[in-house]
C-alpha cells in the first residue's frame, strides 16, 4: 500500500504538537497510522505481530522563508503647530 502525505517540519515552533505534523495532501487530516495498518491486516478479530516498513522519499520541498520585515516608509508630514488661546 502506497501513501503520500505532507511532512511540515518546523523545529523551532512555540508548541511540541507543531514541530512535525504528517498530513493528507487530499483532506488535510491526520493520518490514523494504527487504522491504516489495521484495514491492511484484515477485519478478524485478535492479536497481531505485525512488520512495518517506512520507506521515506522526498518527491519536493517547499522552503519556507524566514519571516520578512517589512519596512513601511511614511513621508514626513510638517504640521503648522497654531496655539490658539482659550477664553
Amino acid at each position: 500500500m502506497m501513501k503520500h502525505y505532507i511532512l511540515n517540519f518546523n523545529p523551532t515552533a512555540k508548541h511540541e504538537w507543531d514541530r512535525c505534523i504528517l498530513r493528507d495532501p487530499l483532506t488535510a487530516k491526520r493520518p490514523d497510522i494504527a487504522k491504516l495498518i489495521a484495514e491492511a491486516v484484515g477485519a478478524d478479530t485478535g492479536s497481531y505481530l505485525v512488520s512495518v516498513n517506512i520507506e521515506v522519499q522526498v518527491l519536493e520541498q517547499a522552503v519556507i522563508p524566514q519571516a520578512e520585515q517589512l519596512s513601511l516608509s511614511f513621508p514626513e508630514v510638517s504640521v503648522p503647530s497654531q496655539l490658539r488661546e482659550v477664553a
